[in-house]
C-alpha cells in the first residue's frame, strides 16, 4: 500500500489503565505502532493515562501526554497538536 502523503502527524490513544496480566500485550502493540509509524516518517503524538507503560517512554513518540483519556482532554490535545489522523485504543 502506498504511503499517504496527506498525513504527517498521527495521534495514538493508548489503552489507559489495564488489568494485571494484560499489560504485556497492550503495551507491546502500542509500542510497536509508535515505532512503525515513526520509522515511516510520521510525527507521532501519544496520549495515555497510564505512566507505568513502556509506551509512554518519551523516546517512542514525538509528543507524549500522560493525561486522563476523556473526550475533553483528548479534544484539547487535538486542538493543540492538530494531528492529521487518529489511531484509537492502540495498546
Amino acid at each position: 500500500m502506498p504511503k499517504r502523503t496527506d498525513i504527517k502527524s498521527i495521534l495514538i490513544i493508548g489503552a489507559g489503565p489495564i488489568v494485571i496480566g494484560q499489560a504485556c500485550e497492550f503495551d507491546y502493540s502500542g509500542t510497536q505502532a509508535c515505532k512503525a509509524l515513526r520509522a515511516e516518517g510520521y510525527r507521532v503524538v501519544l496520549v495515555n493515562s497510564n505512566p507505568a507503560t513502556i509506551m509512554t517512554d518519551p523516546e517512542l513518540a514525538d509528543a507524549t501526554y500522560i493525561e486522563p483519556i476523556t473526550p475533553e482532554i483528548v479534544a484539547k490535545i487535538i486542538e493543540k497538536e492538530r494531528p492529521d489522523a487518529l489511531l484509537p485504543t492502540m495498546g
